[in-house]
């Protein structure tokens, strides 16, 4: 398989800095592995840019399967807040991608932030958020409509940098050439659905079209928080 991406991030219109990372930090493509994440930082003082540029940075040296360098960007990211006190309670998502020259796209997931799979027109998540309205939605306590503008919407119950012992989702995709996936912060899946989201895939044919296309979506209705995305796609 082949693969060309592009990646995008703004800090929207609300707040002043931008807390989010990604990688690859350029546009590209290749036939070879190909190392895509996205990390959401939180924390004051500027930690949650710490955070998540620690998480990428561990991430990126690193040889192990996608769920383990998501376990070892935790303990990075725990070692760091706690060697400095104002850095305590620092934290990320981060949601990885190792996509392989055979088709094969491995996933480590934690947090909030979103893996989807768009095929034939069809949006897939494949990541799911771990949120407090989330698990409601899950256990049938609040509904779709409820969830939009639940007041614990932001309310994060898996993220890097809370525990040593960071459970870790780990998917296994099997691509096919054709296939569009987008990674994504929180930043823009709360501010626009997934039908705007499938739309836009849809309408895009270029990774780096559809990429800002999202972002500025996400910034009409309101760009309430940084806004990340990274989209591949899949080439004969």
């Amino acid at each position: 398989m082949k693969y060309t991406w592009a990646t995008s991030t703004h800090p929207g219109l609300v707040r002043d800095s931008n807390e989010d990372a990604v990688i690859p930090e350029e546009d590209g493509n290749s036939d070879g592995d190909l190392l895509v994440a996205v990390a959401d930082g939180m924390g004051g003082h500027a930690a949650g840019e710490i955070a998540s540029a620690v998480a990428i940075e561990t991430i990126a040296s690193s040889e192990a399967a996608a769920a383990e360098r998501v376990r070892e960007a935790n303990r990075a990211v725990m070692e760091r807040g706690e060697a400095r006190t104002d850095h305590h309670g620092m934290g990320t998502t981060l949601t990885v991608g190792l996509f392989r020259p055979d088709g094969t796209l491995d996933v480590g997931h934690a947090g909030d932030s979103r893996l989807y799979l768009s095929r034939r027109h069809e949006l897939l998540q494949v990541t799911t958020d771990h949120s407090l309205v989330a698990e409601y939605l899950a256990t049938g306590k609040i509904t779709a409509e409820e969830a939009v503008d639940h007041p614990q919407r932001n309310v994060i119950t898996r993220a890097l940098g809370i525990s040593w012992d960071l459970e870790v989702d780990d998917h296994r995709v099997n691509l096919r050439p054709g296939d569009r996936v987008l990674l994504c912060s929180d930043g823009l899946t709360s501010m626009i659905s997934d039908d705007e989201i499938a739309t836009i895939l849809s309408e895009q044919p270029a990774p780096q079209a559809a990429g800002w296309a999202l972002i500025e979506a996400a910034n009409q209705a309101g760009g309430e928080d940084n806004i990340t995305v990274a989209i591949v796609d899949v080439l004969e």
